[in-house]
């Protein structure tokens, strides 16, 4: 069997942290990506096909990362976002065999690899999907049966009007006639995947099977958070200490953590786990970090700093403060007492402007997202949900209250 893995675009949605390609985003060390192709090679899923924008740096990164995993690793260009079919359809001379349809945030493609298999060694399936339960359909596409069988899916239907409660989460288990059907379509457009899709599950033997644990969503920045904790359930995140960590005095450690080669902790630290901490970072004394936090390589953290539910790029360096239920790019520089507010005093959820519209992210914890090189003076803070794009400057004692774009000043 083979995979596809899309990961082509300008995850335009991801912003701030979409400098790169957000499958590039790292957590435990390694890009996310890069957790989805182990968990394919785990399950024996070794050709796999990486459908990747012209200019991506994609393959030069994977390259020495992947040799662990023994997978062959193709690559096609689509050089124009034209939406999911468009990608695929560019695979088709590569794809010989009943191949997977992979996000390449999907961190938990081992499992679901694992029971697509059950499924297909049980019953002689053309295609099966993987959904889950919603209670907003009408911003998904949103799976339609009749009886029991699968018949197609609906995009984001209006409210009153859905065909059923469960969403389709951008999975699937496909045979390589499917490109017959997406050949026989009359329009192409960025939709056209779902048309072909449609097309192929009324004339095929289809399942789906519905997914009851949390799933790897990644539209919009702030779902690292949830990617993070699914990491961190995970069979790759083991507690370790690296023999070259330096531990100072009066450290408190509990729970699971994992600290790499280089690292130091100064004195008096209390490290609550999950943890993850990166190659040649230094954690000042008396900080307090809250798990699940990741910390990748060459974060500096100063004295009193205090760290809870955060995903962290290498080369960001905080003076003090608190830094709750936040994302961070790389090479940032936080000056000393910064403070992220991160619950509205009504404890309601927080929403968040993206592309000139609102979005309910259903949490009502959030701090800030910022992307890299962003620099903050002194008793700098930020309110919760709030934006700050890469290459910003915020000077001393700046209260952040709405989104700045890239490369934006506020004094």
């Amino acid at each position: 069997m083979q995979a596809v893995i899309l990961a082509a675009g300008k995850s335009s949605r991801c912003w701030p942290v979409n400098r790169k390609h957000k499958s590039q985003i790292q957590i435990l060390g390694k890009p996310l990506i890069y957790w989805t192709i182990q968990g394919l090679a785990r399950k024996g899923i070794k050709d796999i096909i990486l459908i990747i924008s012209a200019g991506s740096l994609l393959k030069e990164e994977l390259s020495s990362l992947v040799q662990d995993l023994d997978v062959k690793l193709s690559y096609v260009i689509q050089e124009n976002p034209l939406g999911t079919g468009d990608a695929i359809f560019r695979a088709k001379d590569l794809i010989k065999k009943p191949f997977f349809i992979f996000w390449p945030y999907k961190v938990n493609s081992g499992e679901i690899v694992e029971k697509i298999l059950e499924k297909t060694q049980e019953e002689n399936l053309s295609a099966v999907l993987i959904g889950i339960k919603t209670t907003t359909p009408w911003d998904y596409g949103i799976l339609k049966f009749k009886k029991e069988k699968v018949i197609g899916i609906v995009e984001k239907p209006k409210p009153g009007e859905e065909d059923s409660d469960i969403k389709t989460v951008g999975t699937y288990f496909l045979k390589p006639d499917f490109f017959d059907y997406y050949q026989k379509l009359k329009k192409r457009h960025p939709g056209d995947f779902i048309d072909a899709l449609n097309l192929y599950i009324k004339d095929k033997e289809a399942k789906v099977i519905l997914w009851e644990k949390e799933i790897p969503s990644l539209k919009y920045s702030w779902e690292l958070l949830g990617i993070l904790k699914i990491m961190f359930n995970s069979e790759s995140f083991k507690s370790y200490l690296s023999p070259g960590a330096s531990i100072g005095e009066n450290v408190v450690i509990r729970g699971r953590v994992f600290i790499e080669d280089n690292v130091a902790i100064g004195d008096n630290a209390v490290i609550c786990g999950p943890v993850f901490i990166g190659k040649n970072s230094k954690i000042g004394a008396n900080n307090v970090l809250r798990g699940p936090v990741d910390l990748e390589e060459n974060v500096i953290t100063g004295a009193f700093t205090e760290i809870k539910n955060c995903v962290v790029q290498k080369g960001t360096h905080f003076h003090s403060g608190y830094f709750g239920d936040s994302v961070i790019g790389e090479d940032c520089r936080f000056g000393a007492g910064f403070i992220t507010a991160n619950r509205r005093l009504d404890r309601a959820n927080i929403k968040v402007k993206i592309k000139g519209k609102k979005i309910d992210t259903k949490l009502s914890w959030l701090g800030t997202i910022v992307g890299n090189n962003v620099s903050f003076g002194i008793h700098c803070g930020t309110m919760p949900g709030v934006l700050i794009g890469s290459g910003c400057a915020i000077g001393p004692g700046a209260l952040v209250f709405k989104n700045l774009e890239d490369n934006s000043d506020l004094f």
